[in-house]
């Protein structure tokens, strides 16, 4: 799976790049990450959300960094979703903003069927990025992910409508038939 997003961000490309850098400011505007831990310089240990209530987890090392214009990155070792990847930060032609370019490489557990798996759940990679990133202006813009009362717990609100077994139908809902 190949993704890429850009977007605006009305900060200076130094502040944009110092938050990003800080490994560990991630989980605050990407939905799936549950937390990102820095284990050294330029190592990290990544745990994500997956589908059906599983995470997954994976070291990384930074592999190319130029300080405020590019972080690359890839997965160590056994990697259970190996992925590289690259953000760049270039100043915007209003001369206040930034510019920010990600660009993911991942594997989808499950290939074929994990990708189409994650979809029908409502996980469309594409879309996620993009609401991450729009998380991330809204955070370096005004100090916080803009919540609506629909769903003012963000990414805890896929555990807010739990769900129950299919159950057979009740003697009163089989004789109230169809058009209940």
């Amino acid at each position: 799976m190949d993704l890429r997003a850009t977007v605006t961000i009305r900060r200076p490309t130094s502040d944009v790049y110092a938050f990003w850098r800080d490994l560990e400011n991630l989980p605050t505007f990407m939905a799936h990450l549950e937390d990102v831990r820095t284990t050294g310089e330029r190592t990290s240990h990544w745990v994500a959300s997956a589908p059906f209530g599983q995470d997954v987890q994976w070291d990384a090392e930074i592999t190319d960094e130029a300080t405020g214009e590019r972080i690359g990155w890839r997965s160590t070792g056994d990697a259970q979703v190996p992925n590289t990847g690259t953000v760049l930060f270039t100043p915007a032609p209003d001369g206040v903003s930034t510019q920010l370019v990600v660009a993911l490489t991942y594997d989808i557990p499950g290939g074929a069927l994990g990708k189409a798996v994650a979809k029908y759940f409502g996980e469309e990679p594409h879309q996620q990025l993009d609401d991450d990133l729009r998380r991330l202006k809204q955070v370096l813009e005004t100090g916080e992910v803009i919540r609506s009362d629909g769903a003012p717990w963000g990414k805890r609100a896929r555990k807010e409508f739990p769900q129950r077994p299919a159950q057979p139908l009740s003697a009163e809902e089989l004789e109230k038939g169809p058009e209940a």
